[in-house]
């Protein structure tokens, strides 16, 4: 991890299909990337920057959509002070946010059964607040073979052809420090050129 997190439980992800598990992606199944279009903007770039991973690991192109469509299974990526899905859950006590509640971008990763009328299952991924929605995206990245150095320190992703999300397994996590960053002496001749350029990709994708 690029911070310093502190860890309640750990999501278990596996190539292998269990009763009750969620399918993240496999050959016969594409839950659809969902968001809410009143949330954050950057709840908007994450949902689309985890298609765009998901396609590296799979090859498979996960829809992404901001209203309840025709899918029995969704991720669903929100914050918890912008994201009505993410609101309706709580209301109708379907999604317990207390671990992260008034937390500094926390996040909480579980599976939800039955979230939304004609939805089979939901992969939650809620955050206190946008970046801890981003945050949490991110980590599953990360759990499925992304690594967060793969665009700037050309980390290879770890291909598969399916993963799920193993059946009662949920993460929480919140920051031990409000503000964190890397610093990396770039005086030349080591850094001064490539620092500069890769620290670039490295802010666009985790801290816009």
């Amino acid at each position: 991890m690029l911070c310093t997190l502190q860890l309640h439980a750990q999501l278990h992800v596996s190539s292998k299909k269990s009763p009750g598990s969620f399918a993240i992606f496999s050959p016969a199944d594409a839950p659809t990337i969902l968001y809410d279009v009143a949330d954050d903007s950057l709840v908007r770039i994450a949902s689309h920057l985890f298609q765009q991973d998901v396609q590296n690991v799979s090859g498979k192109i996960l829809p992404v959509a901001n209203s309840l469509g025709l899918s029995k299974n969704i991720i669903l990526i929100g914050s918890l002070q912008k994201s009505r899905f993410i609101q309706q859950l709580v209301a109708e006590k379907k999604l317990s946010v207390t671990p992260i509640r008034n937390k500094w971008e926390g996040y909480k990763i579980q599976v939800v059964k039955a979230p939304f009328k004609g939805v089979a299952q939901a992969l939650v991924i809620v955050g206190s607040d946008r970046r801890g929605a981003a945050f949490g995206t991110f980590e599953l990245s990360q759990l499925i073979g992304v690594s967060p150095w793969y665009w700037w320190a050309d980390v290879p992703v770890k291909k598969s052809s399916q993963l799920y999300v193993q059946p009662g397994s949920v993460l929480v996590d919140s920051p031990r420090v409000k503000y964190r960053g890397i610093f990396i002496n770039d005086e030349a001749p080591a850094l001064s050129n490539w620092s500069r350029s890769t620290f670039g990709g490295f802010n666009h994708k985790f801290y816009e």
